[in-house]
C-alpha cells in the first residue's frame, strides 16, 4: 500500500512539472557536451619521424596511419607521377613479391594502402607488429618494376580517356584551373600527355624525393601498449633516411574585381553544372573559422539548407544545390556553391544562388537556423569520435597545423559560442558575391542566349569563354543556320550513301555484332542482333554472366537487368521496334524523323536529327556519317542523358560500320571496341525466344 501511494505521488508530481512546461518558447540549448579527447603519447625517431599513440582496448583491433606533411608539389609536365606513384606502391617490397604479399594482407585479414606520401594499415591488434613490418617495408623499400609501371599508366589514361565527355569532370577540371591558376597545386590537372612524359625513373625519383620520413606522422589507434609500439616502431623505421625535401614554387591567383560568368561549352551536355567560387584565406586557427563552417552550414549543408530548399523545394530547378569551403595552412581555400540544373533554368539558377549567397553576409541568419546548425555539427562530431580513423586525423591536425592541444576537446564550446553576428560578418568576407567566378559548364546552343542576359543588383554580368582545359577563348559559335533547301530526307539519304548505298542496305537481313569494353578494370562483353523482321537482341556480359539484356521478337519482348526479368509491353515495344531494323535510316524516309538543327559533336559539325520522342540522332555536315545518338529521360525529377558516339567507320561486305562505340552514362564512359560483324549469318530465330 506504501509503495502505490509513492509511486502515485511521482506520477502527479511528474505530471505537475509536465505541466507547468511552456510549449510556445523554444526550448533554451543546454551546455554543449564535454568532450573527453585522450592526449596521445608520443615520441620521435632521429630522423624526424613523429610517433603519436593512442591506446583503446575496447576492441582488439590497431589502425596505423602515416602522413608526409610535405610542402604542396607542382608536377608540372609530368602531372600524373604522384598518381602513379600511389598506385604502385603497396605492391609488395624487394624483398617480399606482390602476390605473396597480397596473400598475406589477406591471410592476415588486414587491410594495407598507400598513397603517394602516405599509408594506411588496420587489423586485429595480435597482428600489429607484423602489420608494421609490412607497411613499412613496402613503403619505403616498394619493388617497382616496369610491368607494373606500364600496367598503372595504362590503367589512369584508360580513366583520363573515360573523362574525355564527362560533363561533369570537364567542369571539376575547369573550376579547379580559374580558381587556383593551372600552375597550382590545386589548379593543374593530369592529361595522357603528361602520363606519357611520366617514366619508371620519374616515380622512383618521386618516392625518394617525397616519401620521406623529415615531415612525416605516424599514428598508432588500437588495442596496443606504448613500449611495444615504440620499440615496433623504432625496430623498422629507424633506417628510414630522411633528406632533403624538394620544393616547388607557384603563384596564387587572385579573385576577379567584380563577378563575372565563365563559360565553357559542352556540346553533350543536358544539364548545366553550376559553381559560384572564390578563393580564401582561412586557416583552422583563424578567429572566423567555426562562424565560416556555421555560415556555410546554412548557406549550402545539406537537405535543410537554404539553397537546397530554394532552388530543389521551393522552384524545382534541380535535384540539389549545396555550398562548401574548405581551410588550408599553405595557400588559399576556395568557397563554392554548386548545382546541376535543366538547361532551360541555369540562368534562373545562377541569379537564385547568388542572392542567397549576398543574403547570408548581409543580413542576419535566424534562431532557428543557427540553432540547428549547432546540433547538426554537435551530433555529428559526437558521432565521427567513434571512429579511430577520425582520433587520427584529430593527432595529425594539431601536431601539424599548430592547433592548440585543447583544440578538439573545446570545438562544441567554440561552436555553441558562434552567435548570429558572427556567421553575418564571417560570410560577408568569405563569401564573395560580388567578386565571384560563375563558372557554367553546359551546351551553349541550349544556355548562353539566357545566360548572357542574367542582371544581378541592377547590373548585367559579363560572360567569358573558356575551353575545356580553362583557357580564355573568343566565343564560340554556338548555333548555325540551316541550308534553306535541306530536308531530314537528304539528311537521311546523305548517311545511306556514305556507308554503302540503298542497294547493299536492302540486301541484309540481318547484322550481329560482338564488341568488348572496360570498366574500372573490369572488362565486358557487348552482343548486338537486329533482323529486319523486327527482332532485336542486345545482351551485356560480365565473366560470361549476363548484366543486362533486352530481346524483342515481332510484338513481344522481355529486359533482364541483374537476373530480374520484366516484359516489354505498349509503348516500350514500340520504342525497340524502331531500333531494330538494322539500318533504320531505311524506315525513316517513310516518315517519323524530323530535321532540328546543327550543333558540334566532339568539335564537328553535325545535323539533328529527331528519330523519336527523347531520342537525336546526329550526322556529319560533311561525311554524312552518323556521329551520335542521345537518349534523354525524366527520372525521379532528374534528366538522365544517355548517348552512343560512333566512330572509326571500316568497311565489312561494301556496308561501312562503326567499330568503336562510345557509351556515356552521367560521369560513365565505355568504349566498346567491335571485334566481329557478321552481315546475314550467325543468327536464328532461337536468339528472339
Amino acid at each position: 500500500m506504501k509503495k502505490n501511494i509513492i509511486i502515485g505521488a511521482m506520477l502527479l508530481l511528474a505530471t505537475a512539472s509536465y505541466a507547468q512546461v511552456d510549449r510556445s518558447k523554444q526550448p533554451e540549448p543546454g551546455p554543449a557536451p564535454e568532450i573527453n579527447l585522450k592526449d596521445p603519447a608520443s615520441f620521435e625517431l632521429k630522423n624526424g619521424l613523429k610517433v603519436l599513440v593512442v591506446e583503446n582496448k575496447k576492441l582488439p583491433r590497431v589502425s596505423i596511419q602515416l602522413t608526409i606533411d610535405n610542402p604542396l608539389i607542382v608536377e608540372g609536365e609530368k602531372a600524373g607521377v604522384a598518381a602513379l606513384t600511389s598506385s604502385m606502391l603497396g605492391k609488395g617490397s624487394k624483398s617480399i613479391a606482390k602476390d605473396v604479399f597480397e596473400e598475406e594482407v589477406d591471410y592476415l585479414g588486414a587491410n594495407i594502402s598507400f598513397g603517394s606520401q602516405s599509408a594506411f594499415a588496420s587489423g586485429l591488434s595480435k597482428y600489429f607488429e607484423r602489420l608494421v613490418e609490412l607497411t613499412a617495408d613496402a613503403g619505403i623499400n616498394p619493388n617497382f618494376t616496369q610491368v607494373e609501371f606500364d600496367k598503372e599508366k595504362e590503367r589512369l589514361i584508360e580513366g583520363l580517356k573515360s573523362n574525355e565527355k564527362s560533363v561533369t569532370a570537364i567542369a571539376g577540371r575547369v573550376q579547379s584551373v580559374l580558381a587556383y591558376g593551372a600552375d597550382h597545386p590545386y589548379g593543374e590537372f593530369t592529361t595522357e600527355e603528361t602520363v606519357n612524359n611520366v617514366t619508371l625513373a620519374d616515380v622512383e625519383k618521386f618516392h625518394s624525393d617525397y616519401f620521406r620520413p623529415n615531415n612525416g606522422y605516424l599514428i598508432i589507434i588500437g588495442d596496443v601498449n606504448f613500449d611495444t609500439v615504440k620499440k615496433v616502431v623504432k625496430d623498422n623505421f629507424k633506417k628510414w633516411k630522411k633528406g632533403t625535401i624538394p620544393e616547388t614554387p607557384f603563384s596564387e591567383k587572385q579573385n576577379v574585381s567584380t563577378t563575372e560568368i565563365n563559360f565553357v561549352n559542352m556540346d553533350n551536355a543536358v544539364q548545366s553544372e553550376i559553381a559560384v567560387q572564390n578563393t580564401v584565406e582561412l586557416k583552422m586557427t583563424d578567429r572566423d573559422y567555426f562562424p565560416a563552417l556555421i555560415a556555410n552550414n546554412i548557406l549550402g549543408g545539406g537537405g535543410e539548407a537554404r539553397l537546397f530548399n530554394n532552388l530543389r523545394e521551393d522552384k524545382g530547378y534541380t535535384y540539389g544545390s549545396y555550398s562548401r569551403i574548405g581551410s588550408n595552412e599553405k595557400t588559399v581555400t576556395r568557397f563554392s556553391a554548386t548545382a546541376s540544373v535543366r538547361n532551360a533554368v541555369t540562368d534562373s539558377s545562377v541569379v537564385e544562388i547568388v542572392k542567397e549567397i549576398n543574403r547570408i553576409g548581409s543580413e542576419p541568419v535566424s534562431p532557428e537556423e543557427l540553432a540547428n546548425a549547432k546540433a547538426k555539427y554537435t551530433g555529428s562530431f559526437v558521432l565521427a569520435l567513434e571512429r579511430p580513423q577520425t582520433i587520427a586525423n584529430y593527432a595529425y591536425n594539431i601536431e601539424s597545423k599548430g592547433l592548440p592541444k585543447d583544440f578538439y576537446k573545446n570545438y562544441l564550446s567554440n561552436i555553441d559560442k558562434v552567435s548570429q553576428q558572427d556567421v553575418q560578418n564571417a560570410a560577408s568576407k568569405l563569401f564573395k558575391g560580388d567578386n565571384a567566378r560563375i563558372v557554367v559548364t553546359g551546351k551553349g546552343s541550349e544556355v548562353i542566349d539566357n545566360l548572357s542576359k542574367v542582371v544581378i543588383d541592377g547590373k548585367t554580368i559579363p560572360v567569358k569563354y573558356f575551353d575545356v582545359y580553362g583557357e580564355g577563348i573568343e566565343k564560340p559559335e554556338f548555333k548555325k543556320e540551316l541550308p534553306a533547301d535541306l530536308t531530314v530526307n537528304k539528311v537521311l539519304e546523305s548517311y545511306i550513301a556514305a556507308i554503302g548505298g540503298k542497294d547493299k542496305l536492302a540486301a541484309v537481313n540481318s547484322v550481329y555484332i560482338k564488341a568488348q569494353g572496360a570498366m574500372q578494370g573490369m572488362t565486358l562483353d557487348l552482343e548486338l542482333k537486329k533482323t529486319t523482321k523486327e527482332q532485336f537482341v542486345q545482351n551485356i556480359m560480365m565473366g560470361g554472366n549476363s548484366v543486362s539484356k533486352q530481346v524483342l521478337d515481332g510484338d513481344k519482348g522481355y529486359v533482364v537487368v541483374q537476373g530480374q526479368r520484366k516484359d516489354l509491353e505498349g509503348e516500350d515495344v514500340e520504342k525497340v521496334k524502331a531500333e531494330s531494323s538494322p539500318f533504320p535510316e531505311v524506315n525513316w524516309l517513310n516518315g517519323g524523323a524530323s530535321l532540328e538543327g546543327i550543333e558540334k559533336v566532339n568539335g564537328e559539325d553535325a545535323y539533328v536529327v529527331k528519330v523519336a520522342d527523347g531520342k537525336m540522332n546526329y550526322y556529319s555536315t560533311k561525311t554524312g556519317l552518323k556521329l551520335q545518338e542521345v537518349t534523354i529521360q525524366e527520372m525521379q525529377g532528374q534528366t538522365i542523358k544517355t548517348s552512343i558516339t560512333l566512330s572509326k567507320y571500316q568497311d565489312v561486305g561494301g556496308i561501312k560500320f562503326p567499330f568503336v562505340l562510345s557509351q556515356s552514362f552521367g560521369p560513365q564512359s565505355i568504349d566498346f571496341n567491335v571485334t566481329e560483324i557478321k552481315v546475314n549469318e550467325g543468327i536464328t530465330n532461337a536468339d528472339f525466344e
